[in-house]
């Protein structure tokens, strides 16, 4: 039977679409839109996109339907296929151009206008745009000289190279510009989006470097062919002297370039729409010049131009101060001499005394552009390479050199005004094949962005390539050698070169490059501040937030102000062929990035990277990436790496100081790729005892408002790990999951701040589990993955165990301490740990003290190594104290321990403690009696906190007074005890905690007969030790027992192994207190859990006895395994 489906028309907030388009219209020309920090219900930020729906304006679109009632309850953030495509149908990724002054006057008050959609197609758009960038200054101004230099072969290896290069970027541009939709920004936003903010924000600002010293690259073109080639006459400074020509022409440059640079700079800031409107004009001027040079070219087969070059001997002359190629001339029957003669001679006359070479050799004329058809291809095939002042010579003629060749160079030759070389060659051509981003900056304003940028750009990067091939080819087949090699067109009346082969007219190719630098100085000048701020209001590098702001229809003014500072750097340096390898360097490191994000995204394969454009490939982009950066070191070595360290200040920059964005990039699909690499390997086998190292999990209490409890439990973890290894902060709320969800991520939030404060490097974990017990075993079980699971557990001693009305507080800390040592995790306890040290504070002199009563695998002896390696715990000296019991030779004993820390590479003060069996006292049967007989009140009686708290205290008091009655000596020990106590009735910290069973071990050691510290003996031999032993027994055994008795019954019932547990607490604790009081940390082998449950509060009490006079204990028990190691 056929269902009957129903449409529903989904209403669309017109509204708010009104309200949002009016938004877009004030919004300012920035070259990228800022990300939505809009947030989820999870935290997570909302980008800003057409596929995620906007719940906020959906709130009103109350669904009425039937047909899907089934999803009717996530309608809000799950939407109708039905609105989801309305919505995207609505989207633009038009970015709006900056208002006017006049502009915003008009539309003040005034309905906003609607955002037109974009119009723009791939010749428009892309391909012309392309074509005036990557054409400009460098084919008009020092094409020619390239050729002569580098010859036709070495100047095609340039220029291919070079058009390679962006050849390679521009198809890897094109694989991550049609990756989705990229708004206007650039090789910024792919980056940036492709990379992470880290290699986006540096490469950003690289790019942004570029594009400024481009502008002032443009604006020194514009100067040189102001003052060089249409108005001489306009020069500053002029030089006496023909060595202080160079001076002068820099010194003239900086002057003109600065005000030049300040008259742009006006023009931007006042009127960026008629630089926009002016952009055809130039890019007219680019073509008709290419047009006029190709035309020229064909005219030299027919009838070549007259540009004659006057050679004396085979060396080329200035032809600017005479205008007859000849010393001597004819006239009226007279012979004279000419300017020529003046130039090299000390006076007119005939017999005047002249230079040597000028004497030895004739003068000719040869013809400057012979044509195409002359065969001067052949000469101009290799190169001609120089050091500063060299000649330029035709080595085809005939020269007698002078005596002098070193004076000569102040005569007027042409010479080399800088050391020519290969590398040096191709640092300066490279920029004229920068600017294959314009399409991709434009993506706002294109019809079908996706379709248009690979098809202009690469169109336009194989126009420009055929343009300089020919170019090249051409050059070197129509103009003489030595013309060639004249950069600045001395040897013709100082015409540009390239001028001089152009039809009809060499100023058609002098007024269109002038224009042509001028439109791309201005253009430089608008997009370099636009790109600062749109890195800028990305918020991803602090210190540049200011140039963000700017005038009230958004102009960048203070982007702009920055701009034009960098700018003028560049034309201090004042010399074009200086600048052109700076910008290079921030190109081609650009261009390296893009590569680099096309390689990583599609070797990663991440699932969202699904380019329209399909003819790219990972071996491509890493060709070009490699062809980048040996650009960069063949250009200029030193300025390569003085533009990588640049780079890495500021992505270290952007690391430590940066803002937190989730932008979806490759290098974090790359860290998860080496991450699941990295704990496949180490899961192959388990650490080797060399490269053991506490990877810790802390066990991390909250409060009723999830804030953290101890921090200073981080503090330690700080200062024990020094940022090294796996640190994971734990912790369980109780409850169940669907009903805590906001209160974990509360306590998730504030563990996370709270580690940021204390500097420790780690994960957060917080589980919500029914009860405490159970979350606390699930994540000593789960916690970590693969092979970076923790090996240790770091937990607080819970101080108020007594005093807590849940009994659960003292039963959860046993239970996890059975369940770490079933684990075989090692053990950490901290007691009184919020007096432990913050990481600011700074020790003095002082000892961290280990008792080494049983061996743990070396763990005693590694945690004071870790911690001294932390500033607070430097100057500490380290301490290990071991007890003697009757049978040992503390001598031997101390020498063996000695040798053993030597041979671990550990520097500590040794002693050995010898301790003899004594009698129990009065004391430690009264402590057990307490012990026990609280224990039964306990389990008989339900009273509340306080009649409970004042049952104890008259049983204490009672039991104390006995004993001052009966055992002076005892009560005197009970109050020195009591004095040496700390009072913890103020601590909160239940810890909870699990169970454990692996004991057996540390059971052994407190099953022996338990000694104490009133007399210390020199080394016991086995005959005296065994005569000893028989003499106590015989003589004190019955007495010392029946006394005892007598003095309290009650006492005979006690049980025997309890009263032995306490006696082995009491007298170790005396000897502690006595020898470690003043210690800044005191670390003591932790006594392991009874294996009978029953007797878990009393465990509790011993060790409470253990620690009584203690200020900073650390309890350690061992995982079971060797962690330290002699061998290398």
């Amino acid at each position: 039977m056929p269902t009957s489906f129903t449409v529903v028309p989904v209403k669309d907030n017109t509204r708010g679409a009104k309200e949002g388009n009016e938004e877009d219209d004030v919004d300012d020309n920035n070259v990228l839109k800022e990300e939505d920090e809009e947030t989820t219900g999870d935290g997570v930020p909302k980008e800003n996109s057409p596929f995620i729906n906007n719940t906020d304006n959906d709130k009103g679109n109350s669904y009425d339907g039937t047909n899907m009632a089934l999803f009717e309850e996530e309608m809000d953030s799950n939407p109708m296929v039905s609105s989801l495509l309305n919505k995207l149908a609505n989207y633009t990724n038009l970015t709006q151009g900056a208002q006017e002054h006049e502009e915003a006057d008009e539309d003040e008050g005034s309905k906003k206008k609607a955002v037109k959609s974009p119009q723009m197609g791939t010749f428009m758009g892309v391909y012309l745009p392309c074509l005036q960038n990557i054409l400009g200054v460098i084919l008009f101004l020092r094409l020619t000289w390239i050729v002569g230099t580098a010859g036709i072969l070495e100047s095609l290896a340039i220029v291919c190279l070079c058009c390679s290069c962006t050849m390679l970027t521009a198809i890897s541009m094109s694989a991550i510009a049609t990756n989705g939709v990229v708004p206007a920004g650039g090789s910024y936003y792919m980056i940036s989006r492709s990379l992470g903010p880290e290699f986006g924000g540096a490469v950003g600002l690289c790019f942004y470097l570029g594009t400024t010293f481009a502008g002032s690259m443009y604006i020194l073109g514009t100067i040189e062919i102001l003052l060089t080639y249409i108005v001489p006459k306009a020069a500053i400074f002029v030089a006496d002297r023909k060595e202080d020509e160079l001076n002068a022409l820099l010194n003239n440059m900086r002057v003109y370039g600065t005000c030049c640079l300040a008259l742009m700079s006006v023009v931007v800031f006042v009127g960026v729409k008629y630089v926009n409107k002016l952009a055809l004009v130039f890019l007219a001027c680019v073509i008709l010049s290419i047009l006029a040079i190709y035309a020229g070219v064909i005219k030299t087969i027919f009838e070549p131009p007259d540009f004659p070059v006057c050679m004396l001997g085979n060396r080329t002359l200035q032809n600017l101060n005479f205008d007859k190629c000849l010393k001597t001339d004819f006239i009226d029957n007279m012979t004279v001499t000419t300017k020529l003669w003046m130039l090299f001679c000390d006076g007119p006359e005939l017999n005047a005394t002249c230079n040597e070479y000028f004497d030895n050799n004739n003068v000719t004329m040869i013809q400057g552009i012979p044509g195409l058809t002359s065969g001067v291809i052949s000469e101009n095939m290799w190169s001609v390479y120089g050091p500063l002042g060299m000649m330029v010579e035709n080595k085809e003629l005939s020269s007698l050199g002078g005596s002098d060749s070193a004076q000569d160079i102040y005569m007027p030759y042409v010479i080399n005004d800088i050391t020519t070389f290969f590398t040096l060659l191709v640092g300066i051509y490279f920029p004229s094949v920068t600017g294959i981003m314009a399409g991709s900056n434009r993506s706002g304003d294109l019809r079908d962005a996706q379709k248009s940028i690979p098809i202009g750009t690469i169109l336009a990067i194989a126009t420009t390539s055929f343009i300089y091939v020919t170019c090249v080819v051409l050059f070197g087949a129509s103009i003489e050698g030595v013309l060639l090699r004249d950069k600045f067109g001395d040897s013709v009346k100082g015409n540009l070169v390239i001028g001089t082969l152009s039809w009809p007219s060499p100023w058609v190719i002098v007024i269109g490059s002038f224009f042509s630098c001028c439109g791309a100085g201005l253009q430089s000048l608008t997009g370099a501040p636009r790109l600062l701020q749109a890195i800028a209001r990305d918020g991803i590098v602090p210190f540049l937030q200011v140039f963000g702001h700017g005038k009230a229809n958004g102009e960048p003014t203070w982007a702009l102000l920055l701009t034009g500072g960098i700018c003028e750097i560049g034309i201090l340096i004042a010399s074009l062929d200086a600048v052109a390898p700076i910008l290079s360097m921030f190109f081609l490191m650009c261009y390296l990035f893009v590569n680099l994000a096309c390689a990583v995204q599609t070797l990663l394969r991440t699932p969202n990277w699904r380019p329209r454009f399909k003819y790219y490939h990972w071996a491509l982009s890493f060709l070009g990436m490699s062809l980048c950066l040996a650009l960069m070191f063949i250009c200029s070595w030193y300025y390569a790496i003085f533009a990588m360290a640049i780079a890495g200040c500021i992505y270290k920059y952007i690391e430590y100081r940066g803002a937190e964005k989730e932008w979806g990039d490759g290098i974090r699909g790359l860290s998860l790729n080496a991450a699941r690499y990295a704990l496949i390997r180490l899961e192959e086998a388990p650490p080797h005892t060399k490269n053991w190292r506490p990877q810790v999990l802390v066990l991390l209490n909250v409060d009723s408002d999830q804030g953290v409890k101890h921090p200073r439990l981080l503090s330690l973890t700080t200062q024990l790990k020094a940022g090294k290894g796996l640190t994971i902060v734990g912790n369980v709320l109780e409850g169940t999951y669907l009903t805590k969800d906001a209160e974990a991520k509360r306590a998730d939030q504030n563990i996370k701040s709270s580690m940021s404060a204390e500097k420790t490097k780690g994960f957060c974990h917080v589980v919500v589990s029914s009860n405490l017990r159970d979350g606390m075993s699930h994540l000593i079980q789960s916690a970590g993955l693969g092979g970076m699971k923790h090996n240790t557990v770091l937990m607080a001693w819970p101080g108020t165990w007594r005093q807590s009305n849940d009994p659960q507080s003292w039963k959860n800390f046993i239970e996890t301490v059975r369940e770490s040592t079933a684990a075989h995790h090692a053990l950490l306890v901290a007691k009184n740990v919020d007096s432990f040290p913050t990481n600011q504070d700074r020790l003095g002199e002082g000892t961290i003290d280990v008792w080494w009563v049983v061996h743990d695998g070396g763990m005693l002896m590694l945690l004071p190594f870790l911690l001294r390696q932390h500033k607070v715990w430097r100057k500490c000296k380290m301490r290990i104290f071991t007890v003697a019991q009757m049978d040992d030779n503390s001598i031997q004993m101390k020498k063996d321990l000695q040798m053993f820390l030597y041979h671990l590479r550990l520097d500590a003060e040794v002693e050995v403690v010898e301790m003899h069996d004594n009698d129990i006292s009065a004391f430690t049967y009264e402590k057990t009696l307490m012990m026990e007989q609280r224990t039964q009140m306990l389990k008989q009686m339900q009273l509340s906190r306080t009649e409970r708290e004042r049952e104890i205290q008259s049983i204490t008091d009672e039991s104390r007074n006995s004993i001052r009655r009966k055992n002076p000596g005892a009560a005197e020990s009970d109050s020195l005890s009591r004095q040496s106590s700390t009072v913890e009735d103020n601590q909160e910290d239940e810890a909870q905690l699990i169970h454990d069973r692996n004991t057996a071990s540390h059971a052994t050691i407190n099953d022996k007969a338990e000694t104490g510290p009133d007399r210390v003996h020199m080394t016991w031999t086995k005959d005296k030790m065994f005569a000893e032993r028989n003499r106590n027994r015989e003589c004190n055994a019955n007495v010392a027992v029946r006394d005892l008795f007598n003095m309290k019954p009650e006492w005979e019932s006690l049980n025997q192994s309890n009263v032995r547990r306490m006696h082995t607490a009491v007298k170790l604790n005396g000897v502690v207190v006595n020898k470690s009081q003043g210690a800044h940390l005191v670390l003591l082998n932790m006594p392991g859990p009874p294996r009978n449950r029953g007797g878990d509060e009393n465990y509790m009490e011993f060790l409470e006895v253990l620690l009584e006079g203690l200020n900073r204990v650390l309890l350690v028990r061992g995982g079971g395994r060797e962690v330290i190691t002699i061998y290398s």
